[in-house]
């Protein structure tokens, strides 16, 4: 899936060419993606785009009446095209501008949502999130505050988008090697001195993985087609069984929370 990065990177491509430009129709072939594309959204004409901006991993398309929020789910991408170009298989929603493109969803396996938030009203799923990672709003003090009366694993706690929005699988077990915190530590017996380097190590991982294009996985591309350049930079990640490039000791993997999860038991003591 998708991680903030790549969604980040995702805003960054298509946002030039929704700039200025009106919303004349959407054109939907498959409603049925994670949920029923409603008809707010289907129905929308000569709409004037206002700004694309992104909350989490859910990019938001403003609108004079409300926003269309995009989620990519497991396999989905957008690409701007020519609104003439014939549609491919899994191009399930084209979003058609003045200037003739059209911002395209492609999704072969229907996990990601086309959804709507009426003007001055929040959608339930973007109520409950915690602040964005590159903020202000997340700093050493909101972490430290979140962890002091969990006993869940640090990462699960990291994961949790009511602490911090967007630090997937991928970055929270960067985040936690870099910061030398082993993930399966209860987050309540991490000290405050560890836990103010995980929020810089977080912001900073973030932030570099959004200027080298996103982490390239199976079903990620920019799009302008080019993939991310961030994998080559991964340390322990997609690394189980590797030597660590620090010590050289043997990568261990588990599972927390049902997601893979690799440390260097050397560098990450519990």
């Amino acid at each position: 899936m998708p991680e903030l990065p790549e969604v980040e990177v995702s805003r960054l491509g298509i946002s030039p060419h929704l700039a200025r430009q009106t919303l004349v129709k959407v054109i939907a072939r498959q409603r049925q993606l994670r949920w029923w594309v409603p008809d707010e959204v289907v129905t929308l004409a000569q709409q004037p785009i206002i700004s694309v901006s992104r909350r989490a991993k859910y990019l938001l398309l403003e609108l004079p009446t409300g926003c269309i929020i995009l989620h990519l789910g497991m396999s989905g991408h957008l690409k701007v095209v020519a609104a003439e170009q014939v549609a491919e298989k899994h191009d399930h929603l084209d979003f058609v501008l003045s200037s003739g493109q059209c911002l395209r969803l492609n999704d072969t396996r229907r996990f990601g949502a086309v959804l709507w938030q009426a003007k001055d009203s929040i959608h339930p799923l973007l109520a409950t999130l915690g602040p964005e990672p590159l903020t202000a709003a997340f700093n050493a003090d909101t972490l430290i505050n979140a962890c002091a009366k969990r006993s869940a694993a640090i990462k699960l706690v990291l994961m949790d988008n009511k602490v911090v929005v967007g630090v997937g699988n991928i970055y929270a077990n960067e985040a936690l090697f870099k910061a030398g915190i082993a993930p399966q530590m209860p987050a309540n017996k991490v000290s405050a001195d560890k836990l103010r380097v995980l929020t810089t190590v977080v912001k900073d991982t973030l932030a570099a993985a959004i200027q080298q294009g996103g982490t390239t996985l199976r079903d990620f591309s920019q799009v302008d087609g080019k993939p991310g350049y961030f994998k080559q930079e991964l340390l322990v990640y997609g690394r189980a069984t590797q030597p660590c490039v620090v010590c050289a000791t043997p990568l261990q993997e588990i599972r927390l929370g049902q997601r893979s999860t690799v440390f260097c038991p050397t560098c990450q003591p519990r």
